[in-house]
């Protein structure tokens, strides 16, 4: 009995493949489907088809945020130094070295002036591709220098937060001293009735989460961001015991009265136009 059966099969020319550029496309981390850079870019690095909203860079949330050619940066010549001359496997020179040519950046936070639908704000974005967007006396100096020129100027603060890595152990107490220093700066535009909104991206945990990024007049979060002091992982392993369903997440917080509003990154800035007229 035959188990198979020949077939002949005709041989046909072999078409060339058309070679696929990998730089064009990008993987989505919630949907795990490729999407073209292209069509990412024209919804603000939004998934289409899940919502999942990528982590920006600084440079692109200013693009995305501000009117297109009113941003003028301030104190981008302040870089960080290596105070306690920080030694593990790799130095903190090289730390920073490494950062720096691979955002572009002198630091984690880039500051300046710029206008939301033509009103005018002062703004401090973090960058999680700098060391994780971890605060260190120099990314807590620019943003105190920040809220002191929106003092001076009595027009709003923005700060837009992105740091998942803490105070920063190789400067120290002098990193930990920027949790009291920027609750100081903005403890005094609260004073002064200056307006102070605080967005919150994902990550915004640790030292940024426990200072100056809760303290906003309106606190504002993206979706599904992580915002807490220690990650879920680490608190499980602690008490030993499960956590809720999408804890630490900004829709879980602002269910318990943590966060003003969730928006989705769409509808920030038409948000924020309506916002700065109403408190000017």
């Amino acid at each position: 009995m035959a188990w198979f059966r020949k077939r002949k099969y005709a041989i046909l020319p072999v078409k060339e493949k058309r070679e696929i550029k990998k730089d064009l496309w990008e993987k989505c981390d919630g949907c795990s489907r490729v999407i073209y850079k292209k069509i990412l870019m024209e919804n603000l690095k939004v998934c289409p088809r899940c919502e999942y909203h990528f982590r920006l860079t600084a440079r692109e949330r200013i693009s995305f945020t501000l009117d297109e050619g009113s941003f003028r940066e301030s104190n981008e010549e302040i870089s960080s130094v290596d105070p306690l001359d920080f030694r593990s496997k790799q130095s903190y020179r090289e730390k920073l070295k490494e950062a720096r040519e691979k955002t572009g950046l002198p630091e984690a936070v880039v500051t300046g002036e710029g206008k939301i639908s033509g009103h005018p704000v002062i703004l401090a974005v973090s960058d999680s591709h700098f060391i994780m967007g971890s605060m260190g006396s120099v990314v807590g100096e620019k943003i105190t220098r920040a809220a002191e020129s929106a003092l001076e100027k009595k027009i709003p603060f923005l700060s837009i937060s992105a740091g998942g890595g803490g105070a920063r152990m190789q400067e120290g107490m002098l990193s930990l001293m920027q949790m009291a220093k920027t609750s100081a700066a903005v403890g005094k535009l609260k004073n002064a009735g200056v307006l102070y909104i605080s967005l919150l991206t994902d990550p915004t945990m640790a030292g940024v989460a426990a200072s100056y990024a809760s303290l906003g007049d309106i606190i504002i979060a993206e979706p599904k961001a992580l915002i807490g002091f220690t990650g879920p992982r680490v608190i499980e392993q602690t008490i030993r015991q499960k956590l809720p369903k999408g804890f630490q997440r900004s829709e879980f917080l602002f269910k318990r009265g943590m966060i003003d509003l969730v928006l989705p990154r769409k509808e920030l800035k038409p948000t924020l136009a309506k916002l700065l007229p109403f408190f000017s």
